[in-house]
């Protein structure tokens, strides 16, 4: 995977998820906002759609390839275990950023992980995966941020994610937008504030 890590003053790690299409430069301005003392890890999907990267393959908009999925899933966790070995940082202290598709991966690692995350801000997110039992995880917390009138996520997905992650220990904190599926500032800022709070 390609990826850029940069080293920070503190013990905690943002793992860098961009959305379809985007690369790992993408996410760093956020980086910068949200705790400019955190090391960085900004991967780069290695699916190609028609020239735009992805985590995962998707059979349609909106329809995940299960299979693929769970199959990067597993290849990205086990590429946070090494990559925390390499660079020294510690592997429980990783909140991951994610954009869209990228929010929707660092999803599937807590779907699919038992606390694979210390914590993690979606931004814009769907459910990965339904019909499956959730890990239990112990003290992880999330932020939603979504959009009411988005028309990739539906606001559906946003509640019923926090629904799931809820139900395997995960606080999370929904926060509302109205600008579509587009990241704004205000739920930037808004998981700048929740992330604070916490560390």
């Amino acid at each position: 995977m390609k990826y850029i890590f940069r080293e920070g003053n503190s013990e905690q790690t943002l793992l860098l998820l961009h959305g379809t299409g985007g690369n790992e430069e993408d996410l760093l301005p956020l980086s910068d906002l949200i705790d400019p003392e955190a090391n960085v890890l900004s991967v780069r999907g290695n699916v190609n759609e028609n020239g735009m990267n992805r985590f995962f393959r998707r059979l349609a908009e909106g329809v995940f390839d299960e299979e693929d999925l769970i199959q990067r899933t597993n290849e990205l966790n086990h590429f946070l275990d090494e990559k925390s070995k390499e660079y020294g940082f510690d592997r429980n202290q990783i909140y991951a950023v994610g954009y869209s598709n990228g929010a929707n991966i660092a999803g599937s690692l807590l779907y699919h992980f038992q606390n694979s995350l210390k914590g993690a801000m979606l931004f814009h997110p769907m459910v990965p995966r339904r019909g499956i039992d959730l890990p239990k995880h112990d003290e992880v917390k999330v932020f939603i941020g979504a959009g009411e009138n988005d028309p990739i996520c539906p606001a559906s997905e946003a509640e019923d994610l926090k629904s799931m992650l809820e139900s395997s220990g995960i606080e999370v904190e929904l926060f509302w937008t109205n600008l579509g599926h587009q990241l704004t500032r205000d739920e930037v800022d808004a998981a700048k504030e929740w992330y604070q709070q916490l560390n």
